[in-house]
C-alpha cells in the first residue's frame, strides 16, 4: 500500500509571474514589431541589434546577447542578415582577432533614425492610459526584478 502524498502547491499559469513576464514581453514585441516590420523588413532580433548599435558602437555580438539578453543563435542571424542588407559591417579587432566589432553603416544608421520615431510611437500606444508615475513604477519595478535576476544568476555587475 502506497503512502498518501502531499498535495504540491497549486500553481495558475496565468498567474505565475515568469509567464505574465513573457507573455507581456512577446504581446508588446508584436506590437512594436508591427509598427516596423512591413515598412522596414526587420525581425524583432534585427530591430534590437540595430538599436543596440545605434545607442553604443562598436559592439561584439557577444555583448550584444549579453545586453539585451538574447540567444546567441537569434543575434547571430540577425548580425548574418544585416550585414547582408549592408546595414552593419564587422571588423577585426585588434586586442582580440577572435571576434569582430560590429558597426552601423551609414546606411544602416539612417536606417536606426528613421525606425526609431515608428518604435517609440508604437511604445507610447502601448503605454496609453498610463499616467507618467504608473510607467516610472513600472519602470521601476521591471528594473528591480530584472536586478534580482541577475543576481540570482551571478550576473549583476559589481
Amino acid at each position: 500500500m502506497t503512502e498518501p502524498t502531499e498535495t504540491p502547491p497549486a500553481l495558475s499559469l496565468h498567474d505565475y509571474l515568469p509567464y505574465r513576464l513573457a507573455v507581456t514581453s512577446n504581446q508588446v514585441s508584436r506590437v512594436v514589431a508591427h509598427a516596423y516590420q512591413a515598412r522596414f523588413g526587420l525581425t524583432v532580433w534585427e530591430w534590437r541589434v540595430i538599436a543596440l548599435l545605434g545607442e553604443k558602437e562598436p559592439m561584439t555580438a557577444q555583448a550584444l546577447s549579453d545586453i539585451a539578453a538574447m540567444d546567441k543563435v537569434s543575434v547571430s542571424r540577425a548580425v548574418k542578415a544585416l550585414v547582408g542588407r549592408g546595414l552593419v559591417v564587422r571588423a577585426e579587432r585588434a586586442a582580440d582577432r577572435r571576434s569582430r566589432d560590429l558597426r552601423l553603416t551609414d546606411t544602416g544608421r539612417t536606417l536606426y533614425r528613421d525606425i526609431t520615431p515608428v518604435a517609440l510611437g508604437a511604445e507610447a500606444d502601448v503605454l496609453d492610459g498610463l499616467d507618467a508615475a504608473e510607467v516610472a513604477s513600472l519602470v521601476r519595478l521591471l528594473e528591480t526584478v530584472r536586478g534580482r535576476a541577475e543576481e540570482l544568476l551571478g550576473t549583476a555587475p559589481d
